[in-house]
């Protein structure tokens, strides 16, 4: 299972089925740190001091600080899905067939219909 850190927009469903799962997610609400304008490189240096992975729907910033410096524990961007639950299945999914995610940009995308 991961360690996970959910910044701001990540919504607070899929974080607590990706808990049901058996993760380890921190959110920026249990920081103290939300509705802080907290920059995005302040939030990724947050998740590697803790050792935990990025987890967010801002997906073409944190894609931007990956291109700029992939050394870190690991970002996971997603698409939003209102279907909370499948989003932390895909997100597990992904997660459990990785051996690491160090240093990784994982894209979690909702299905098309």
């Amino acid at each position: 299972m991961a360690r996970l850190y959910s910044n701001e927009n990540f919504p607070l469903p899929a974080v607590e089925e990706l808990r049901r799962l058996g993760h380890d997610v921190l959110t920026i609400q249990e920081t103290g740190k939300a509705g802080q304008a907290t920059p995005d490189e302040d939030v990724l240096a947050f998740a590697i001091s803790e050792k935990r992975v990025l987890l967010t729907i801002n997906r073409k910033h944190f894609i931007r600080l990956h291109n700029q410096e992939s050394k870190h524990t690991g970002i996971i961007v997603c698409t939003f899905d209102p279907d909370f639950a499948a989003l932390a299945r895909r997100i597990h999914d992904s997660v459990e067939s990785n051996e690491t995610l160090e240093s990784k940009l994982i894209r979690i995308n909702r299905p098309v219909k």
